[in-house]
């Protein structure tokens, strides 16, 4: 259970569920806060993309007394034995610290707790201005009411930079030390009471609950009996937080070095052990670590395990921190054992500012093990709906809306609430490095859209369901299981002739790329319906509750001349390094492991800002079996598909699109110092060409080494067939609009046919196609 902490109260509906991914038979439960009387129903989404209309309905709930389930953000170590309660007459506390912003006051350590007219404890500041303020016998809030003051440093503390800083009292004499120096001290009351309560590092106790959360960085907290002399300082100073101190008068020390779980211990002779509430980020680079150790492009420069560097040993806390709003589960639904698998949502009605308003929940349905395995499954892109799941306690909004580019949220329901996600920072700076679970994802309701605003795009869940659509309409047998279940079960593929990679497949984690190698290996096929595939190495904690990604700056990121900043919100070079493994995160091509390996093709740039900006397909062999077979396509050579009539939207070329390891050496100007030239994948057929022959102002083509380049006359994405040389069959369309104009442009449809039909999944008997349609199939140019 969580100690009593700062409670935020949300404003009207939200809601998530226990489970990601659940089999047919299984029970789903629903996670709600609300303040407005609401019906809730277990729905299978319907054909109809654009609304419930055709949504089939299993069963409804109502909830005519609605609960507000409040959440409790903020990060700190909660150590509960304090030191005991009585007046002290000398004490100190020393250790690293990195602000990253200012808002409001924050605390660094305490054993205080601050209420109205009671003066009591220990505590190190940082004040709403940036300067250093010790608090002894008090804190802010006596300060406020103007009943003591506490000692401030002189100069403001520089953000972003490691310092070590210490406070001191020792019989009435009371100081502050910045890098080895005292900076300021005064003359105060021979004694002090210590309040009666926890140690916290990163917050303090505020009317009986945590609060006034750190914005930064701890790295070898320790406490003592005694005020430190300028000696001991000087040596804590020069160990840059690697050793623990050798002092008599030690009480604490917390080296913060478990770099996993919520287990925080204590080295001093009295075991203060703490916890971690709101899971912190830990595998920090300390005061020690100099990031250029860390290869840029390579991981071979790379430790076994990241998680035994002493120098990494630091954690990073936030107010805002959250990964698990602890809600009590209010709805329970048991799904029927011969449900179908697909994509099913817990719907939420109710009526909001006097119009309808409803929520969804999606999740995945998988086949129950009792049914037979069909021979196709569909690839769900979760771990793409956990990376880009911004302001999940966003505001009431009316549905389908339009998710801004770049994740920056809807407006959110509360202004202290979380917002953050893994493209987007902490409310101080701090870059995003977890994604919980047992959140909400609005984003990944089934209608939402994503920006640019006026194309009907869509990245998550609705750009999904355009193949399900399709499929279903065809009427293929196929299964659905989520990133999440390839992790869990790396072995799940080998049932099934094919597998879909569907939608925006962007974050995949190392059990799910090695399944995916095995099975291909093995002969199985995998069809590529996504762009920016495999971008990002992910990784997840021991229950699966918490992903861990890792972005950090490299040195092509930043502002280019005259234009916006084209990289997601990333860390400092040096914490590539997940605290789940201890292995490099980022990239999967500079994490030792190359997509192109897998599925043939590397992520080459984006493009999202207006709807002109969708390219399309342009045939470059059309004699190529996938064209013809069983279903003529009716396509010749140069002719464009993957469009709307005449060219309109959707227009499958837009977003996010991938190339050819080659084709991607072709636009590289330099290989960097401390990188490799990556070896060709031989073999590749390249069918048709991704052609954008209009830049968009958002437009970024990245070389291999992610260095900003310019297309080869526009060509943005390649799709190709690969028989791969260590075994198993590949066709890539290289585009997160692939699956966009399934059902608008026929062509597309029978090419995936032909492709689903060579892959050994043959195209089902009552389908509308037929094997004569080279007529039928006519040929629109864009």
């Amino acid at each position: 259970m969580r100690p009593p902490h700062r409670a935020l109260e949300l404003p009207g509906l939200h809601a998530y569920a226990d489970q990601i991914s659940v089999e047919a038979g299984g029970r789903i439960a629903l996670h709600v806060s609300a303040d407005v009387p609401y019906s809730v129903s277990l729905c299978r989404l319907g054909p109809d993309l654009n609304g419930p209309s055709t949504d089939e309905v299993l069963a409804t709930q109502a909830c005519p007394t609605p609960q507000v389930q409040p959440i409790h953000p903020g990060s700190c170590v909660h150590v509960p034995d304090g030191l005991p309660a009585q007046a002290v007459a000398s004490l100190g506390f020393e250790c690293w610290l990195q602000v990253w912003g200012l808002a409001g006051w924050q605390c660094v350590f305490s054993q205080m707790e601050q209420h109205a007219g009671a003066d009591a404890g220990f505590g190190l500041f940082v004040d709403p201005a940036g300067h250093l303020a010790l608090g002894c016998g008090a804190g802010p809030l006596a300060e406020e009411a103007g009943r003591r003051t506490l000692l401030r440093s002189p100069q403001a503390l520089p953000l972003r930079q490691w310092l070590h800083v210490a406070a001191t009292f020792e019989r009435g004499h009371i100081a502050l030390w910045v890098n080895g120096a005292r900076v300021t001290d005064a003359e105060a009351s021979a004694t002090f009471d210590l309040a009666d309560g926890p140690i916290r590092l990163g917050a303090c106790g505020v009317n009986g609950r945590t609060d006034l959360f750190l914005e930064g960085d701890l790295a070898m907290p320790a406490l003592y009996r005694s005020g430190l002399d300028a000696a001991a300082i000087a040596q804590r100073l020069q160990d840059r937080g690697l050793t623990t101190p050798d002092h008599s008068d030690l009480l604490a020390c917390w080296p913060l070095d478990e770099m996993r779980g919520d287990r925080v211990r204590d080295l001093g002779p009295h075991g203060r052990h703490g916890r971690l509430i709101n899971h912190g980020t830990r595998l920090i680079n300390g005061p020690a670590f100099d990031p250029a150790e860390v290869p840029r492009y390579r991981d071979d420069a790379a430790p076994a395990d990241a998680r035994l560097d002493p120098r990494r040993a630091a954690l990073r806390l936030a107010s805002d921190d959250l990964v698990d709003c602890g809600w009590c589960p209010t709805h329970a639904f048991t799904l029927p054992a011969d449900a179908r698998s697909g994509l099913y949502v817990g719907r939420f009605e109710f009526e909001w500012q006097g119009r309808p308003a409803r929520y969804d929940v999606t999740f995945v349905v998988r086949r129950p093990r009792h049914r037979p395995t069909p021979k196709l499954l569909v690839l769900c892109a979760t771990n793409t709906w956990l990376a880009y799941a911004a302001s999940p306690f966003a505001a009431t909004h009316p549905q389908p809306a339009v998710w801004p580019r770049r994740s920056t949220g809807l407006p959110n329901s509360h202004p202290l609430a979380p917002r953050q996600c893994t493209y987007s920072y902490h409310r101080a700076g701090q870059p995003t490095y977890h994604a919980g679970l047992r959140m909400p994802r609005p984003n990944a309701a089934p209608y939402e859209l994503y920006d640019p605003e006026g194309s009907g795009f869509a990245q998550w869940t609705r750009l999904e369901r355009q193949l399900h659509v399709w499929l279903d309409a065809h009427g293929y047998d196929y299964d659905l299981a989520s990133d999440l279940d390839l992790h869990r079960n790396p072995e799940l593929l080998k049932d099934y002739r094919a597998v879909i990679i569907n939608g925006h497949s962007e974050y995949w984690s190392q059990p799910a790329c090695d399944g995916l190698d095995r099975y291909l290996r093995q002969g199985g096929c995998a069809v590529v319906l996504s762009g920016n595939s495999m971008y990002w190495r992910v990784s997840f904690d021991p229950d699966c509750t918490v992903m861990e990604q890792r972005k950090t700056r490299t040195p092509h990121d930043g502002l280019p001349a005259g234009g916006d900043d084209v990289v997601a919100p990333a860390g400092p070079h040096g914490e590539q390094y997940h605290s789940q493994d201890g292995r490099r995160g980022g990239l999967w091509r500079f994490a030792g492991q190359s997509c192109a390996r897998l599925i043939g093709l590397e992520t080459a740039g984006w493009g999202f800002a207006e709807p002109r900006d969708f390219g399309v397909y342009r045939v470059r062999d059309a004699a190529h079996p996938l064209f013809t077979t069983p279903f003529a396509t009716g396509l010749r050579a140069g002719d464009t598909f993957g469009h709307g009539p005449g060219g309109s939207l959707p227009r499958a070329i837009g977003h996010e699109w991938d190339l050819t390891t080659a084709t991607l050496m072709r636009m590289t100007r330099r290989v960097p110092d401390d990188a490799d030239r990556p070896p060709l994948q031989p073999g590749i057929e390249v069918i048709a060409e991704g052609i954008r022959p209009i830049p968009g102002p958002l437009d970024a083509y990245l070389d291999y080494f992610e260095a900003p380049t310019a297309s080869l006359g526009g060509l943005s994405c390649e799709m190709i067939v690969w028989q791969r040389p260590e075994g198993g069959r590949v066709f890539n369309a290289g585009a997160v609009g692939a699956s966009w104009v399934l059902g608008v442009d026929e062509r597309m449809g029978r090419l995936l046919a032909n492709v689903l039909s060579a892959f050994s999944v043959p195209y089902p008997p009552h389908g509308p196609y037929t094997q004569a349609p080279a007529e039928a199939a006519t040929t629109e140019s864009a």
